[in-house]
């Protein structure tokens, strides 16, 4: 039977931990016999939540049987990752145990040193965070989860759910994981990518001498802007314009402008019921097919999916004739780090 060792740590986030708990004790194979034998490990035998303490009946011991190691997040990921944890999970690695990290348990991994070279993500407050404190990362901030072989790492607690159905199916199959999904009313496979539920930072304050433009293209997404218009606002040479845009955002003015266009439609997909069509005009795309395209390449899903998702009881009901046009979009200033992710 395949061994499973979940870490708890102080701090643990409940969510990160009951997560891999539920799905992997819960899994059933084709005759019936349970599919995991689950463990739960502790560096030491009581573990502070903040909401409650645990009881671990396992220490870091087991890790060294595990067939896999899952690290759940943890509210504080200031806090210094316990060297015996470090030193555990580096030679279970060594001895071939798969470990996996849900949400902003990718920091107590990154201590070890695992996703140097590799590809990994975290819960979207965490990836700059992330990529900052280890270089060696190539954080992927838009993807629920990122499967590198023998390390995985996921988004926040939600996408734990995600990785953990996907480790199912690496073991036995998409049929046993499908009925592990079905039990967790949950989706085998989940459209799009966390870019959905980023809430986008406004410019940053080197960045104050381009937000009258900033601003202007916000209010302005529903007309056909050219590189030359944006420039004129700006009072600036189309060189210097892209230079500064460069320097100030971190991308060229029109990939702003195409982002800040879906945002204005994602806005739109969640509180109103306009047509996708309607949605796409009202935002500055010449076709709903050019606006689809654009929108499944930033967001990760189609438009309708998104709004399958997202849309608003409040919204669904509100006649498409008395749903403005013209919709101020105001972007959310996320919570730095080490703040709970």
């Amino acid at each position: 039977m395949h061994r499973v060792a979940i870490v708890a740590t102080d701090g643990v986030v409940p969510l990160d931990f009951s997560i891999p708990c539920d799905v992997f004790r819960r899994v059933r194979l084709p005759g019936g016999s349970p599919g995991y034998q689950v463990r739960v490990c502790g560096v030491s035998k009581e573990v502070d939540t903040g909401l409650f303490h645990l009881r671990v009946q396992h220490g870091l011991g087991e890790l060294a049987r595990a067939d896999t190691i899952i690290i759940p997040g943890v509210e504080d990921v200031s806090v210094p990752v316990p060297e015996p944890l470090i030193r555990a999970v580096r030679k279970a690695a060594a001895s071939g145990a798969r470990v996996a990290s849900i949400c902003s348990g990718a920091f107590l991994l990154a201590a070890t040193g695992l996703l140097d070279g590799r590809c990994a993500t975290t819960h979207w407050l965490g990836t700059s965070e992330l990529a900052r404190r280890y270089p060696k990362i190539t954080v992927k901030p838009e993807v629920l989860y990122v499967d590198e072989g023998q390390v995985l790492t996921s988004a926040g607690a939600a996408a734990g759910l995600d990785l953990c159905l996907h480790l199912v199916r690496r073991d036995y199959g998409s049929a046993v994981a499908a009925e592990a999904a079905r039990l967790s009313v949950m989706p085998l496979e989940r459209d799009g990518g966390q870019s959905q539920f980023i809430a986008h930072a406004p410019p940053t304050p080197e960045g104050v001498s381009l937000e009258s433009v900033l601003h202007w293209i916000e209010e302005n997404l529903h007309e056909e802007l050219t590189l030359h218009a944006i420039a004129r606002q700006a009072a600036m040479s189309v060189r210097t314009l892209s230079r500064r845009f460069r320097e100030q955002t971190g991308t060229t003015p029109l990939q702003w402008l195409l982002r800040a266009r879906v945002r204005r439609a994602q806005f739109l997909l969640e509180t109103t019921n306009q047509a996708v069509e309607r949605v796409a005009s009202d935002v500055g795309f010449g076709s709903a097919a050019a606006f689809r395209e654009q929108f499944r390449r930033i967001v990760g899903t189609s438009p309708q999916s998104y709004r399958r998702a997202f849309l608003s009881r409040s919204a669904a009901h509100i006649p498409a004739e008395r749903q403005g046009r013209r919709i101020t979009l105001a972007t959310v200033r996320p919570s730095p780090l080490p703040s709970p992710v």
